[in-house]
């Protein structure tokens, strides 16, 4: 038989259910989409243009006109996909202020602040950008490589502060509120919160592992068609070796985060451990989902989650019944959490299982792999990647909820209250649509004529995508002086 207490707590859930207005799951679904999209955005933003320079310093150092080809040819990517990131931002800036007015009128103060400091480094990232593009022939080849450094600078204080932005609705601080009303922000306090640095080590070396397994699959591709030249070499190898180092780093720091989320955020790890009660020696539920209030179709492997969190059996863990019912997470979103964990955690293995491949293929023959398993396998590792990705933002986004600022600001109350939302969200689908397919379309014209041997400048136009050889004189000139 239920417990008074328990059925207190359904109906003050089902209550808090029917308060929601109905602009909450549009706003959500829209907010969903768009950021979605734009994430796997960020880290070629972030990233490529630093492939591109280990491309176009090792073009420099040892005369290696097939790096610089490559770099040039990673510029005219990464040109594209800035721009088509930053219309999708610009979308996502606009959302801010028309779905949410609940955060932006009350906490705009100090979440709006990194958001400035993102702006500062997205004009500078875009003005180096334009001046690498053009500068391959109009400036001296160190003088123009070192015009690439500002990008990848640019670009990786821009992801921090975007970052600052989410994770102080994490972990807010920093702000003196007064009649529900923000009067005096910290900056730095609002910049530096509490999830800064865990969360932004954490993004940013996700960008690195995207990237760079990104950039390995299309030349794995090339290489399982019989395309083994030292272009398609190269170009696998800058990308693949950059996610395979990186990616131990990122296994570290993500069991570093998981003990953060821990001690500071125990809602999300309950949602993380699918955890509806607290208790010790906890188990390590693979897969399984939440109905009504308890765990189905999970494989526990026992005391593993007491172990991972306090390196002992007998750690306590609280659990989703240490959460006042009004506020706490649906059975649905804590299992759309669980299993995005799982998903991230899975993929992330799958791919350090493929780094360790390459390296005992390496050891045994000292040269690129070119076995076919391992060659289709690499080829998908940049798909792989990006789902690993997108499951670890969902994690971050959706063990939020119910709060859009933990502690502060329940969702329901930061959306907007006016209006159907959801023609607002079908043109949102219908912007990225075509955004999406046009930069797939110019990215697969540029491919086609590199195909072909040209570069754009065959028919003598003057415009930034690449010179009209491989190699300039000026950079084989000091290439070989070096």
């Amino acid at each position: 038989m239920p417990t008074s207490a328990h059925v207190t707590g359904i109906l003050l859930r089902v209550a808090a259910s029917a308060a929601d207005p109905p602009q909450l799951l549009p706003a959500r679904e829209q907010m969903a989409f768009t950021l979605g999209f734009h994430i796997i955005l960020v880290p070629f933003g972030v990233a490529l243009t630093a492939l591109m320079l280990i491309a176009n310093y090792r073009g420099l150092r040892h005369g290696d006109e097939q790096a610089l080809l490559l770099a040039q040819r990673w510029s005219k990517v990464a040109a594209v996909l800035l721009a088509v990131g930053a219309v999708t931002g610009t979308v996502l800036s606009f959302e801010l202020g028309i779905l949410w007015p609940g955060l932006m009128g009350t906490y705009g103060a100090a979440f709006g602040f990194p958001f400035a400091i993102e702006g500062i480094f997205f004009f500078l990232e875009a003005i180096f950008v334009s001046i690498y593009i053009y500068g391959w022939k109009r400036l001296p080849p160190w003088v123009h490589f070192w015009t690439g450094v500002p990008v990848v600078v640019a670009s990786m204080g821009g992801t921090a502060a975007v970052v600052a932005a989410n994770s102080w609705m994490n972990q807010p601080g920093g702000i003196t509120m007064r009649g529900g009303r923000v009067v005096e922000v910290r900056p730095a306090e609002v910049f530096f919160n509490g999830a800064f640095w865990f969360e932004s080590v954490h993004m940013l070396l996700a960008a690195y592992i995207v990237a760079g397994f990104s950039v390995a699959g299309v030349y794995a591709v090339g290489m399982l068609r019989g395309r083994r030249d030292h272009y398609h070499r190269l170009g696998f190898l800058i990308g693949f070796i950059v996610a395979g180092v990186v990616l131990p780093v990122q296994v570290y720091v993500g069991d570093v985060v998981a003990r953060q989320v821990f001690n500071s955020e125990p809602r999300k790890f309950a949602a993380l451990e699918l955890l509806p009660t607290t208790g010790t020696h906890v188990p390590e539920t693979l897969g399984g989902v939440l109905i009504d209030g308890k765990v189905r179709y999970g494989l526990k492997i026992p005391d593993v989650a007491s172990l991972l969190a306090g390196f002992r059996p007998s750690t306590r863990i609280r659990g989703l019944d240490a959460i006042a019912p009004a506020v706490r997470p649906t059975d649905r979103s804590v299992s759309v959490v669980h299993l995005a964990f799982d998903v991230m955690v899975g993929t992330a293995s799958v791919l350090l299982l493929l780094v360790v491949w390459s390296v005992w293929l390496w050891w045994r023959r000292r040269q690129v792999p070119t076995n076919r398993w391992f060659l289709g396998c690499a080829a998908l590792s940049g798909f792989v990647a990006v789902v690993c990705l997108e499951s670890g933002w969902v994690v971050t986004e959706v063990g939020r909820q119910p709060w859009t600022v933990v502690g502060l600001l329940l969702t329901k109350d930061a959306v907007t209250t006016q209006g159907n939302l959801w023609p607002f969200f079908a043109a949102a689908l219908g912007i990225y649509l075509a955004v999406g397919i046009g930069a797939l379309l110019i990215l697969r014209s540029l491919t086609r004529r590199w195909r072909a041997g040209s570069d754009g400048d065959d028919e003598g136009l003057d415009v930034p995508y690449g010179p009209n050889r491989p190699l300039t004189d000026a950079h084989a000139g000091e290439g070989r002086h070096e």
